[in-house]
């Protein structure tokens, strides 16, 4: 049995396992059949309280079947994906079928390229103001994805969406079972290969800002700063909801990420109110007549950090053989 992986198709995968996902569970894993990866939602890695529903997981498996799908044209293959494309299994996300003679357009290739440098930038960010042209590039990144992005800043949404992240993080700050997950997800080594690791956190915030930050990725040992009072917030939001809608969010989530990683910006997830019952479906109302909501991101300017580490692609991946 063929137990190796083309070049390429290795370093697809290598790309798409450094999606982003909550608390870096990595809840992914990849079969490879000749042509054809397949994606498929690891419940094993599904945080059983923040995530129960598995949604953040999927939007997670959706950014690395992006990763991927960037990653393979910019190889010189043509990819056509499937999202969901066997209704009985529920966990098969997403099918990629490759073939050759295809090539990326210069944006593709630039989002490919970020890849590798995009990470969550727990940190304070600068002042510095987000122009309209970046905004416009976000935008139009996710609509290639079938996404919306929609800034809440200047919205009446701003302030009613910062009170629902404030109340969602008191609420997992006082609730033993959602800190006891945290903490077995947090705090690791550098080296360790999943989790947050400690060199990953950002410092309290000197200043209570208006966003809550989470209290289980701040670092004790480093000394308290100004965070930002007014950070940029944006929705990723879809037309559709289901399990389809949140892998299909999923690639919209991570092109916007990928650009904002390309045009210079810093990212990070407020997920808090996504979390939590007593906030989620506020949360949903308040977008509903705008689409479906699937993630919050903060965005600005701010100094580089060091991305973290991911399983290797052999421990997430299995290798099968064509029917014949």
């Amino acid at each position: 049995m063929n137990t190796s992986l083309a070049p390429a198709v290795e370093r697809a995968l290598a790309a798409a396992v450094r999606a982003p996902s909550p608390q870096n569970t990595q809840p992914w894993r990849f079969v490879v059949t000749g042509s054809r990866i397949e994606t498929w939602l690891d419940r094993g890695r599904v945080l059983a309280i923040a995530d129960a529903a598995g949604r953040e997981a999927r939007l997670s498996c959706g950014a690395a079947v992006c990763n991927l799908l960037l990653t393979v044209r910019a190889e010189g293959f043509r990819a056509h994906l499937r999202i969901r494309p066997v209704a009985a299994e529920h966990d098969l996300l997403a099918v990629v079928d490759l073939e050759r003679g295809g090539s990326a357009s210069a944006a593709e290739r630039r989002l490919a390229e970020a890849v590798f440098h995009r990470h969550t930038n727990r940190r304070p960010f600068s002042d510095r103001r987000v122009s309209a042209a970046v905004r416009s590039h976000l935008v139009a990144a996710a609509w290639t994805e079938r996404g919306r992005l929609e800034f809440l800043d200047g919205t009446g949404r701003y302030p009613r969406v910062t009170a629902l992240i404030r109340q969602a993080e008191h609420e997992q700050r006082t609730d033993p079972e959602f800190r006891a997950e945290a903490a077995y997800w947090t705090g690791r080594r550098s080296d360790s290969p999943d989790g947050v690791p400690t060199t990953a956190f950002g410092p309290a915030a000197k200043v209570p800002p208006v966003v809550s930050l989470r209290s289980s990725h701040q670092n004790p040992a480093v000394p308290p700063r100004p965070f930002e009072q007014d950070p940029l917030l944006a929705a990723v939001l879809t037309d559709d909801r289901g399990t389809a809608a949140d892998v299909r969010a999923g690639l919209a989530l991570q092109r916007v990420l990928l650009a904002a990683t390309a045009d210079g910006l810093a990212t990070s997830f407020v997920s808090q109110p996504f979390e939590t019952a007593a906030t989620r479906g506020p949360l949903l109302e308040l977008f509903g007549g705008l689409g479906h909501v699937h993630a919050l991101l903060r965005l600005g300017y701010a100094y580089s950090v060091r991305t973290t580490r991911r399983r290797p692609v052999a421990e997430v991946t299995d290798i099968r053989e064509p029917a014949r």
